[in-house]
């Protein structure tokens, strides 16, 4: 049978209704606003470094105390993801998206009129934050929803919109600087982080609804009713103070109501149907959020994943420059192994984007795989010497870390770690616990900079990150399928020893009582 959707008036407003996934349709919309999200969010996150020198001269500020302006920034738009997935769960992804979108664009432009460093904290650090935060989100919890089979490849090209920027904005604000000032320049990235809000109005909600098969179901189940009933009304004959096929079988049984209750075994005895209602019951209402993915031990070993992995996502872009510097090369040439990292990132997104829509595949080994790689670009940084061995080296971290920082949010979405009914809590829960190492790793590179004297030490604080972050990857499945399946085992049989056994009936039961109706019918026919 063909997807079928219904008409809808309003291209832009209303819901989208589909009977399965559609994999495509309004979908590549959706991956477009994502891929300018991501442009507008972290691509001038990660641009925003042209402005450093500005910030230090204009505030008369040290290199660590403008520092803290991105960091604020990433910490606040990591730790109120939950509250991200709140509000989307209560008001719907596009009303969240723009008014992201309006708290990012607001708090740059205010920014851009801040009289010391501490605005800087207030404006881009929380308000930018915040909306940051609210923006990506959500935009890349629908896209999943839109995209099934080709999930992996559609979110890992839209995610290049932050390669791109980072590789078109930084030189554009830099030329922009040189003609209207670093004032006006980030005021006129503020009017165009303004595009969020045009991209939030794009994301219509997507419903699934397969009513074929809720129209199969009413048959079925009046003639399973009327065998339930038969049971009972035999199962009643016997003089017994509790009804076995009442504890078993009734409709009217609920989780935990052992005992027979006389009131209603009366209209069942006189053959009334025992289904009041044959209606369809209300849907459950959704859950603002679900912390019930904490309690499911392979999310645990995921969310550790993402903790001790995020500490090797920024440092290098941090600190490529400096430890370029302090090998002797030139300022333009570091900026080149910059750019270079960038456009391999791109590559690397699209590559691991093609391979996890391979089928069959297990996804979360080429994760791994790919985490234990990019473990070995970091260990590599400090034992390159020279621009050619620092620029091989950056495309190689670069391309590794597109092939992760690409896939590893959408990952939440595959079955091994929670499956895509589940997919919105566990992302903000996720990027919630991200949120530590976004704002403990860069001071943490900082103070072994310090303390060694030595960039080196920043690469190899970054690389126990990824090591510890790929061991807990790799508990992931093995809890999914071996510990997590216990765990159900164990919580069936606390629940079957506080009900308690079912009464035992005796095995001739239906005999006896099939006797009792032959020599019914066979008085009856003797009348």
């Amino acid at each position: 049978s063909k997807m079928t959707v219904k008409a809808v008036k309003m291209p832009c407003t209303s819901a989208n209704v589909y009977t399965k996934v559609p994999d495509g349709g309004w979908g590549w919309t959706v991956a477009f606003a994502f891929f300018v999200v991501e442009a507008l969010t972290y691509g001038i996150i990660k641009s925003f470094g042209v402005f450093f020198n500005d910030l230090m001269e204009s505030f008369d500020e040290t290199n660590s105390r403008i520092s803290w302006i991105i960091s604020i920034c990433v910490f606040v738009q990591t730790f109120t993801a939950p509250l991200s997935t709140v509000l989307s769960n209560r008001f719907g992804h596009r009303l969240v998206v723009m008014a992201g979108g309006l708290l990012v664009s607001t708090g740059m432009v205010i920014a851009s009129f801040a009289r010391s460093v501490v605005d800087m904290y207030v404006t881009i650090g929380v308000v930018s934050g915040l909306g940051y935060c609210l923006s990506f989100l959500p935009t890349v919890t629908i896209l999943s929803q839109y995209f099934d089979k080709r999930r992996s490849l559609v979110t890992a090209v839209a995610s290049t919109g932050e390669c791109f920027a980072v590789f078109s904005f930084a030189p554009a604000i830099t030329a922009l600087k040189e003609q209207i000032g670093w004032r006006y320049s980030m005021l006129s990235v503020g009017v165009l982080q303004l595009g969020i809000t045009a991209c939030g109005s794009l994301l219509r909600p997507i419903v699934i609804r397969e009513q074929e098969e809720v129209k199969a179901q009413p048959p079925e189940e009046s003639t399973e009713t009327k065998y339930m009933l038969e049971n009972e009304q035999t199962c009643t004959s016997i003089e017994s103070i509790d009804s076995g096929v009442d504890i078993t079988t009734s409709p009217s049984n609920v989780p935990g109501k052992t005992k027979a209750e006389p009131k209603s075994e009366e209209p069942k005895q006189h053959g009334q149907n025992p289904v009041e209602n044959n209606t369809t019951p209300p849907e459950p209402k959704t859950k603002l959020l679900d912390f019930s993915v904490m309690r499911d031990y392979s999310f645990i070993c995921y969310a550790f994943f993402g903790l001790f992995a995020t500490l090797g996502f920024f440092a290098p872009s941090l600190y490529i420059i400096p430890l370029s510097r302090s090998l002797g090369i030139s300022k333009d040439h570091s900026a080149y192994i910059l750019s270079a990292m960038a456009i391999a990132e791109v590559f690397g997104r699209i590559f691991a984007g093609w391979v996890l829509n391979k089928k069959p595949i297990r996804k979360i080994y080429i994760e791994l795989i790919c985490v234990i790689l990019l473990s070995v670009a970091l260990v590599a940084f400090p034992f390159a010497s020279g621009f050619w061995g620092l620029m091989i080296c950056s495309v190689y971290f670069g391309f590794m870390l597109g092939t992760v920082a690409g896939t590893h949010i959408p990952l939440l979405a595959e079955d091994d770690v929670v499956g895509i009914e589940r997919m919105s809590s566990a992302a903000g829960v996720y990027v919630f616990i991200q949120s530590l190492a976004g704002l403990a790793g860069p001071p943490l590179a900082g103070v072994l900079v310090d303390t060694t004297k030595n960039y080196s030490s920043a690469f190899y604080s970054c690389a126990a990150g990824m090591v510890l972050g790929a061991v807990f990857l790799a508990l992931v499945r093995p809890c999914k399928t071996g510990l997590c399946h216990q765990q159900q085992q164990q919580q069936q049989q606390v629940e079957e020893s506080t009900a308690g056994p079912p009464p035992e009936l005796p095995d001739d039961f239906i005999d006896m009582d099939i006797g009792k109706a032959e020599n019914s019918g066979k008085g009856s026919d003797s009348v």
